[in-house]
């Protein structure tokens, strides 16, 4: 499965609300990084980490897809 083909399919309930998370947090933190008044040092560093985090957690839960051929758990799974 390529990448466009794994954009396509269904993303799971839990990835869909970490995405819209990950999408607050990096609006913030940009919001933040971009205000025209100054702001110190901290505050600033806090809002790039929460914009990359933001976009990382945003990319990731995106490409999580639903694997219709698998959707129940195997008995010899240990979930790793």
């Amino acid at each position: 499965m390529n990448i466009v083909e794994r954009y396509k399919k269904p993303t799971p309930k839990f990835f869909k609300t970490l995405r819209n998370i990950g999408i607050a947090l990096a609006t913030a933190g940009g919001a933040i990084i971009a205000a025209p008044i100054s702001m110190p040092t901290i505050v600033v560093t806090i809002a790039t980490y929460m914009t990359v985090a933001g976009t990382v957690a945003t990319a990731v839960s995106q490409a999580v897809v639903t694997d219709e051929e698998n959707t129940e758990t195997d008995e010899n799974d240990d979930g790793l």
